[in-house]
């Protein structure tokens, strides 16, 4: 079994993302590790160039800036990195997420063991979502807290953005791909980074959806979708994150509108029934 694990990057140091760590937490379980760069206005490329691993692949790219349709730019680079992996597996990793050196073994087990099995495309994470800082996770059927991350590279996919696949089938339409549970988490740190490192990101990539940035505020979010995190963080990341040890204060007068007392009341429904209404781009198998 080959493993082949890609990312897409572009100005990954001035947006605060921790790709570095994100490229390192797999590293040891994959056979190559393709990274496609994009033209960026920092030292991402020499940074990523400086890994010492043969397994790092690396491909330059150039971002078609008049693509302003709901993140579509956002497929095109993670095909083009997906579309140069060899392996059996190709297990797409965010530069902003990572795994735990703990659940390394587990993860490769279970492409082992579904790698001969047809009705498996894909294998699927839980998620925690970080917010603020390493104590506070988001729980909210807002927020997906489940995804496919790793896929057959012999299965006919495309990515209508960077969160997720579609699987052609015989009539070419597409469909979410069938997967199975890896009984994982993976560890998503986007919004931990600073506000100013989130705003310029903000700045930079809304274009890329059509829309216009408006100024983030960590603060104003409904307080009731925290969770306090107890487990270990991947020790990859431990030095990466800001200091302190309470779940992050937002701020009080903060007035929730009608989409987050729906989410509210979906929250009530979920941990009375015992039910989830996040969104799921799989179909479990």
């Amino acid at each position: 079994m080959r493993i082949s694990a890609f990312t897409f990057i572009k100005n990954g140091q001035i947006l605060g993302y921790p790709f570095l760590q994100s490229i390192q937490s797999v590293l040891n379980i994959v056979d190559e590790f393709v990274i496609n760069v994009g033209e960026s206005e920092d030292d991402t490329l020499s940074v990523i160039e400086s890994i010492a691993s043969p397994k790092i692949r690396i491909i330059k790219s150039k971002w078609n800036d008049s693509m302003k349709d709901r993140g579509y730019v956002y497929g095109q680079q993670k095909m083009i990195a997906q579309f140069n992996c060899t392996g059996d597996w190709a297990f797409y990793i965010e530069g902003d997420e990572i795994y735990h050196e703990n659940d390394l073994v587990k993860i490769k087990a279970s492409m082992q063991k579904h790698q001969h099995d047809s009705n498996v495309e894909a294998l699927v994470f839980d998620f925690y979502h970080f917010y603020g800082n390493g104590k506070t996770y988001l729980n909210s059927p807002g927020w997906y807290r489940s995804e496919a991350r790793i896929i057959k590279n012999s299965v006919r996919s495309y990515a209508p953005d960077g969160l997720f696949w579609l699987v052609l089938g015989s009539n070419k339409k597409g469909r979410y791909p069938k997967a199975k549970h890896t009984g994982v988490y993976c560890y998503h740190y986007g919004w931990v980074r600073s506000e100013a490192q989130m705003n310029l990101k903000s700045k930079k990539v809304q274009k890329y959806w059509g829309k216009n940035y408006s100024k983030i505020d960590y603060s104003q979010i409904d307080s009731k979708i925290f969770k306090e995190f107890h487990g270990n963080h991947p020790k990859i990341i431990v030095s990466w994150l800001p200091e302190g040890n309470e779940i992050f204060k937002a701020d009080l007068r903060f007035k929730i509108n009608l989409k987050h007392k729906k989410y509210r009341i979906m929250l009530k429904i979920e941990n009375f029934f015992g039910v989830d209404f996040s969104k799921k781009h799989y179909k479990l198998v």
